[in-house]
């Protein structure tokens, strides 16, 4: 069974099929005429939910700054969803719909500086997610006592598969969003933010408005529904008091309370490695909904069945992954790395995935010491397909391959032996949190921060472990009292320093292409070679 889990695992990471792009793909993907005149600055998303019909029914209110005056707009929403009305002011706009791309004409001048709200109203049932969280749209399930229990996910098809939104990742409102819910009376909603207004409506509902300060992207945005009990406690951080709420089915409550207390050391040693919690204004919450979980912003979703590891099983193989909930982990993780710094396109998807997969090894690094989290990261290694590249396709809404997990963690833990100061390390992480604080950046952005911290031009580095699908071998062979030693399977431009073993004694050698020999004063000496860069070794004649 745990087999076939992995597998299945595997498979939902590594949905990397190449296909021919559309128009639809790049009316998603890419920053058209019609978005890029204009800068979020807000969404009031107000929506019934109907768990019965299978139902939703809502508009948003989009603010916004004009940047340079046009006077057509594009908001994306998926079919079998339909926008009902558009208005600007009170007054009806033509919408021509381009698939899931619709273009509002406006018709008060859009004037640059001005800040405008438009309004979109929409309706229908939507898109049923099949197989979340890797498949987006609602969940409709119910609990072990037949209440409805219902979530949202839409990582990768984008929000605009349950609400009207400006469906791209380069642009987050400024100043937040609200997020009100109306649902059956005997449910709860839960979602990002704080929850500021509970109304008792004289229909049967309830609505739940939640209140987001900070800005948010658009998939880390979720409603869930359910018959849910609450707890909570305050962690004392680097910003002062978090306030940390749960919100879990009641029959899992005193599990719960017990496995939750993982999310006190995760924000300890989070916070010690990438800097204070990005999202003090908005809170910390823990969610459990009928999936595996998410890492949408303030409200991370937990579905891990309230065991240590994914699904109960070690992905490192060497039982370190068994010493604490992947899922409270790795999605917290994101909280940092893809809601905090979030990357503009969907090809650089690598910036939320490799670092948070390293983030485990940094929590097991903290707790458990520094041997514990290399055995970690390089137990990953057995899951590196290198069948295709990390980087995917920009414009185009495509994202790399499942690699960017597990091998961007391994190389982002060869930067680290690159740095060679733990403390160096940890400041150019801190420091990284802060440079790109509440900001959308590009793969370019990143490499060019590392590479200043260290100093060095890394750009082969980048190359070699985003852009290609070899692994750099080093090979070497013995003969009498020398050792020679060459890189092959290298792009050009790869260049980095290796730390090696000659007669237990440690230091560096620089390998290129060509064959390079060391000299020592014993015959047939003992060579190895340092396993916490990702590299592959081989003795050869």
């Amino acid at each position: 069974m745990k087999k076939i889990t992995l597998l299945l695992l595997f498979l939902s990471l590594n949905s990397f099929a190449q296909r021919h792009f559309t128009h639809q793909d790049t009316l998603r993907g890419s920053i058209t005429k019609e978005r890029i005149w204009w800068d979020l600055q807000h969404y009031t998303l107000a929506l019934s939910v109907h768990p019965k019909e299978k139902f939703i029914k809502g508009k948003n209110t989009i603010r916004y700054k004009v940047l340079s005056p046009y006077q057509t707009l594009q908001i994306d929403l998926q079919d079998p969803l339909k926008i009902t009305k558009a208005t600007q002011n009170g007054v009806s706009l033509a919408i021509k719909k381009d698939g899931f791309a619709h273009f509002i004409k406006l018709k008060k001048k859009q004037c640059k500086g001005d800040i405008n709200e438009i309004t979109i109203f929409y309706e229908g049932k939507p898109t049923v997610s099949k197989r979340p969280p890797w498949s987006g749209g609602f969940s409709w399930r119910k609990d072990k006592n037949n209440n409805d229990f219902v979530a949202t996910t839409c990582q990768g098809i984008g929000a605009s598969i349950w609400w009207p939104t400006k469906d791209h990742m380069y642009d987050e409102p400024d100043n937040g969003m609200d997020i009100l819910v109306t649902t059956p009376k005997e449910l709860m909603d839960v979602s990002n933010g704080r929850l500021i207004k509970t109304t008792q409506n004289n229909d049967g509902t309830k609505t739940y408005h939640w209140k987001v300060l900070n800005p948010i992207n658009n998939y880390g945005v979720n409603v869930n529904i359910g018959n849910y009990t609450h707890f909570s406690e305050i962690y004392k951080g680097e910003k002062g008091n978090l306030d940390c709420n749960y919100y879990v089915l009641e029959h899992n409550l005193e599990k719960a309370k017990k496995q939750f207390a993982q999310v006190g050391k995760m924000l300890q040693a989070f916070e010690y490695w990438f800097g204070p919690y990005p999202f003090y204004e908005d809170g910390f919450k823990l969610v459990e909904v009928p999936y595996l979980g998410m890492e949408h912003q303030s409200s991370v979703t937990y579905g891990n069945g309230y065991k240590n590891g994914y699904l109960g099983m070690d992905l490192s193989r060497t039982g370190w992954g068994l010493k604490f909930d992947f899922i409270i982990i790795h999605e917290s993780g994101h909280e940092w790395f893809a809601n905090n710094i979030t990357y503009k396109d969907a090809a650089d998807m690598w910036i939320h995935e490799g670092f948070t997969c390293y983030s485990e090894t940094l929590y097991l690094d903290y707790h458990f010491g520094t041997k514990a989290g290399n055995e970690y990261v390089i137990g990953l290694r057995k899951n590196i397909r290198n069948k295709s590249t990390i980087i995917g396709v920009y414009n185009v809404n495509k994202k790399g391959s499942s690699d960017m997990y597990y091998k961007g963690a391994n190389m982002i833990h060869t930067y680290r032996q690159l740095v060679g100061d733990d403390v160096k390390f940890r400041q150019i992480l801190r420091e990284m949190n802060k440079k790109f604080y509440h900001q959308t950046v590009t793969t370019q952005q990143i490499e060019n921060y590392l590479s200043e911290q260290l100093g060095q031009d890394l750009t082969g580095f980048f190359n070699q472990y985003l852009r290609s699908v070899k692994i750099p071998k080093l090979e070497y062979k013995i003969s009498d009292n020398t050792i020679s030693y060459r890189f092959s399977n290298i792009i050009d431009g790869f260049k980095i320093p290796i730390k090696v073993y000659l007669n237990k004694k440690m230091q560096w050698i620089t390998p290129t292409s060509t064959w390079k020999t060391l000299k020592t004063n014993a015959n047939h000496p003992d060579f190895s070679v340092d396993d916490n860069f990702y590299i592959r070794i081989k003795k050869v004649k």
